[in-house]
């Protein structure tokens, strides 16, 4: 037995393969979070059984490979090279953390240092993998931990960013602790792991629930339409904005104020301009004088056309009206005035939109493509929030939800509650849909807000602010319902301070880097 346990300890590509399986089972929907903390102790261990940063980035890459496989295999039910591509190319990614933790892990510093070097490695990845066009968030190490968020309620403080903080700093220590024991890296290594928990228990105990100011009666469809047929499976886009009329009309109340539909919930495009197409001012219209009657904000989304006269951008579609962009967007029909739209700032790398595309222009002086008819949607970049009833709600378009940087812009300027719209039937019956819903639990606890969800096949939902789930609907159900939604204007210290923590470890990163070339420098001569 011992000699078993052994040669799996010393054998570089069996630690690799299970620890894969690990980080896979560490997500939704499976409820085995706290496999992630054995899952990157065998990646240490990888990278102090390596000879060089670039042995250590091989080795650990069946183990990234195989949790973007587990955790991300649906990618392939939008677009299978697109899916196997960007499985393939994020698991590159993931490695460049280890190349770095594998320099610092040789250097002589103290194991509580080393351990907090390679944790600030793995924080600047991963929020620098925000930031750019072929961003992934969806393996962020917090969101393994999405669904158990009485656990995790100091990320109001910290952002999700204090989650993988927390479980990388704590195995990183576990590993020096049995690589060199010593009294003070056990001490530390208690204290990190039970710090955090015990930090959230006594918030969910002694903090009480903030009180709404008022609440909103909101109404939240769930159309179920079958995102691969024309029209979502109805005759007519005409049909299915009747289908979306109908199920609003059954829980609508007198006392409703938002009306909530999911992404693309208008079948057919709206326009900026008039009279080009009928049956878009037609729809315009329809919608607008719903709003009217019932008294209440209608938001929804749609593919929006917009065409420019002025300050035309560098890439534009053209036709014989002119130049534009369309948008995935949310549109907001009001009582009092006129229709507004949010367009959608975080697109998904080729699915939604060519990454890097003005780069690919610019550089492409012989032109031999076409960047222009093949870019994709236009990017948003302006976070425009809806009124209802003088409260600010932004409609998040799916991919928008993983991004906490991106939603304290809206919390900042007042959002009452956080409203997500998405459309998740790309993916079928997968994982995927339940990570996303499970995703948002961490945006409600981030932000102290109610989440109003509302999914084209599910889940449609309603999160509070501790991240407990009040309504969950079932997946592929045409359904719809309203709920009581109180309005916050409460902000948490994250709302305030915002990533404070990754530029925290950004800073020690380069610390470590320049510490590392400078020793590496010191022993040449």
């Amino acid at each position: 037995m011992k000699y078993s346990i052994q040669q799996f300890w010393n054998s570089s590509w069996t630690l690799s393969i299970t620890s894969g399986i690990l980080l896979g089972l560490s997500y939704p929907p499976v409820p085995l979070s706290f496999l992630i903390f054995p899952a990157f102790l065998l990646v240490f261990r990888i990278i102090d059984l390596s000879d060089s940063a670039r042995e250590a980035a091989y080795k650990v890459y069946p183990a990234f490979l195989i949790w973007n496989i587990i955790t991300t295999y649906w990618l392939v039910m939008a677009t299978v090279a697109g899916g196997i591509a960007a499985i393939l190319a994020n698991a590159a990614v993931m490695t460049i953390p280890v190349m770095l933790q594998y320099k610092v892990q040789r250097q002589k510093l103290s194991p509580w240092l080393i351990a907090l070097l390679q944790t600030a490695f793995w924080l600047s990845y991963e929020f620098l993998h925000h930031q750019w066009d072929l961003a992934w968030p969806w393996l962020a190490v917090g969101n393994a931990w999405a669904n158990m968020p009485q656990l995790v309620q100091y990320i109001s403080v910290t952002g999700y960013w204090g989650i993988s903080f927390w479980v990388i700093f704590a195995t990183a220590l576990a590993y020096q602790q049995l690589q060199k024991p010593k009294q003070s890296t056990k001490i530390a290594l208690v204290s990190i792991l039970l710090i955090f928990p015990a930090w959230s228990i006594s918030i969910s105990a002694f903090e009480s629930e903030t009180e709404p100011e008022r609440t909103h009666e909101v109404v939240v469809v769930q159309p179920n339409f079958d995102s691969y047929e024309p029209n979502g499976g109805f005759d007519s886009a005409q049909e299915a904005n009747d289908h979306l009329l109908s199920l609003t009309d059954s829980v609508i109340t007198e006392q409703t104020q938002l009306i909530v539909w999911p992404e693309n919930a208008v079948q057919n495009q709206i326009l900026n301009i008039n009279g080009y197409r009928n049956f878009s001012d037609r729809t315009k219209k329809q919608l607008k004088n719903y709003a009217d009657k019932q008294d209440a904000t209608l938001i929804t989304g749609a593919t929006f056309f917009e065409f420019f006269e002025n300050d035309i951008p560098a890439l534009t579609y053209e036709d014989q009206r002119g130049s534009y962009l369309p948008f995935n967007a949310a549109l907001g029909f009001y009582p009092n005035k006129e229709m507004e739209a949010y367009r959608k700032h975080n697109l998904v790398p080729i699915v939604e939109r060519i990454p890097f595309v003005h780069f690919l222009n610019t550089i492409d002086v012989f032109r031999w493509v076409n960047w222009n008819q093949i870019q994709g949607y236009g990017k948003g970049h302006r976070p425009d929030q809806f009124l209802v009833n003088g409260t600010a709600t932004p409609a998040l378009i799916c991919y928008d939800s993983v991004y906490p940087s991106w939603i304290r812009n809206y919390v900042r300027e007042g959002s009452g509650y956080l409203t997500i719209i998405t459309n998740d039937g790309w993916w079928g019956n997968t994982s995927g849909h339940e990570q996303h819903f499970a995703y948002a639990r961490l945006r409600a606890i981030e932000f102290d807000r109610w989440i109003v969800r509302s999914a084209n096949n599910g889940i449609s939902g309603i999160i509070a602010p501790d991240g407990s789930i009040k309504v969950e609907t079932s997946y592929w159900k045409t359904t719809a319902f309203n709920y009581e939604v109180p309005v916050l204007t409460s902000q948490t210290l994250y709302t305030r301070f915002g990533d404070w923590l990754p530029y925290l470890m950004i800073t020690l990163s380069i610390f470590g880097i320049g510490f590392s070339l400078w020793n590496k420098k010191e022993y040449s001569l």
